[in-house]
């Protein structure tokens, strides 16, 4: 399994000194090597100083991710999201999905803003044992046997609430999402299923993802689509 995935977490102290231009630049560069789940879904995604909402954390940097609207954006913004935190836990920075922030100014694009990011040099430690994930069994959220599943199992969620299940049959992982009360809920239980979806990507020698006809329903969740390849 990806190194990173295995030893990550979500980071809520940070130094807040900026970070130089330098490494600036990199996050740049690597903004613009993202991977979309729908590649006819627009995006964008920006970094800023400044954001706000209730559970803000306080951070040198944040990425701003925003869509169009349209169905499958909030998935895709997760995927497109993790690559970059995998990315930025790798060369040394630490991040937190921040679900309820929204940047405090208008940014470049006029796509509306889905989620943000905080990141920076972390001012606690950046990575922990396998140990230390609370998650729930693989037993708890899946059936059927792929390798796979136990990275989508280490993905962050909101809340750590991990309100997915996956399906593995015939080389396949079919992707559910559970049903939430709130639409709020709803669209970052979309945006986790989209991190979770990154996880089993960076496992894949070649992913493709797509939904199926005649994917069995379970009740109380949403099918979303189904991982091919291996």
């Amino acid at each position: 399994m990806n190194e990173i995935i295995r030893k990550r977490k979500s980071v809520r102290k940070y130094e807040m000194t900026s970070l130089d231009e330098a490494s600036l630049e990199m996050v740049r560069e690597q903004i613009k090597k993202v991977k979309p789940l729908y590649p006819n879904i627009g995006f964008s995604v920006e970094t800023t100083n400044k954001t706000k909402g209730m559970f803000n954390i306080k951070a040198p940097h944040y990425l701003v991710f925003r869509s169009e609207d349209k169905e499958g954006a909030e998935e895709n913004i997760g995927f497109i999201g993790q690559q970059l935190d995998l990315f930025l836990a790798e060369s040394g920075l630490g991040t937190c999905w921040l679900g309820a922030s929204k940047p405090e100014d208008r940014g470049v694009s006029a796509l509306p803003s889905i989620i943000c990011m905080s990141f920076g040099k972390p001012n606690e430690p950046l990575y922990r044992e396998l140990s230390e994930f609370k998650r729930k069994t693989l037993a708890d959220i899946s059936e059927g046997i792929d390798e796979r599943l136990e990275a989508a199992r280490l993905a962050p969620s909101g809340m750590n609430m991990q309100a997915w299940f996956f399906v593995a049959e015939n080389g396949k992982i079919h992707c559910y999402r559970k049903k939430q009360r709130l639409g709020f809920m709803n669209k970052m239980a979309c945006v986790d299923m989209g991190i979770a979806i990154c996880h089993i990507a960076e496992e894949s020698e070649d992913f493709q993802f797509a939904k199926e006809v005649g994917i069995t329903e379970r009740k109380g969740y949403i099918y979303m689509g189904t991982v091919n390849g291996k």
